[in-house]
């Protein structure tokens, strides 16, 4: 995969900062290609910051041209969007689908993408289904490979802090050894892990779509 592009849509939040770190130590990719809202400084030689209006369809799908691979890590929260379901829909629906369907339309081959353990279109909870929306539309962009990634509560270091979610990992990880079967899914995975498993399942050019929970993520990190 030498001389390809690289693209990361969300670089910004927790898991789309490690596969940017990644991604400047693996030499696979020629250019690293940064979708962002605001300015970022460019601290490697092969990035390539593009300035996106999300809101603009033509502005993404120009970004979007020329991608080999598109990573979308992009999510927002409820306190974010201050309850607002549609500004919530906005950010974790339109964005990537959006990328999708621009990716069939340019010729990007590889789509990756960061959803939910227990995504689910015929969900009764807002969140999940609102992720299994997006992996159903996704899948109909008729893409030639799609990788899903669907961990639980994730670990690493944000730049916000989150009291409640740090307690919530604490408990998660306490429990997780009891997690066995259909339960494993929902263990706590560090967010460098899903990063891996993501730039590895993109390296396989597999065709088809293809979904990762935990033990899957584990595979391929």
């Amino acid at each position: 995969m030498s001389e390809k592009t690289a693209t990361i849509i969300g670089v910004t939040g927790l898991i789309g900062g490690y596969l940017y770190e990644l991604l400047k130590e693996d030499k696979c990719f020629e250019t690293i290609r940064l979708i962002v809202r605001r300015p970022l400084p460019k601290d490697d030689p092969r990035a390539e910051i593009k300035l996106v209006d999300f809101n603009d369809p033509e502005s993404l799908m120009l970004a979007i041209d020329g991608s080999n691979v598109v990573f979308c890590t992009v999510g927002t929260t409820n306190k974010k969007v201050k309850g607002d379901k549609e500004a919530y829909r906005k950010v974790d629906y339109d964005i990537p689908v959006k990328a999708a369907r621009f990716c069939k339309m340019t010729g990007c081959e590889t789509f990756v993408l960061v959803s939910a353990v227990g995504a689910d279109s015929k969900s009764n909870n807002f969140y999940l289904k609102l992720k299994g929306e997006v992996e159903e539309t996704v899948r109909e962009a008729g893409l030639h490979s799609v990788h899903v990634m669907r961990p639980s509560m994730l670990m690493g270091e944000r730049k916000e802090t989150r009291s409640g979610e740090k307690f919530g990992i604490t408990v998660m990880k306490a429990l997780s050894p009891f997690f066995g079967g259909g339960l494993r899914r929902y263990r706590p995975v560090a967010a460098k892990d899903v990063a891996r498993a993501m730039i590895n399942a993109a390296k396989e050019n597999r065709p088809g779509f293809f979904v990762y929970e935990y033990d899957e993520i584990k595979a391929h990190s």
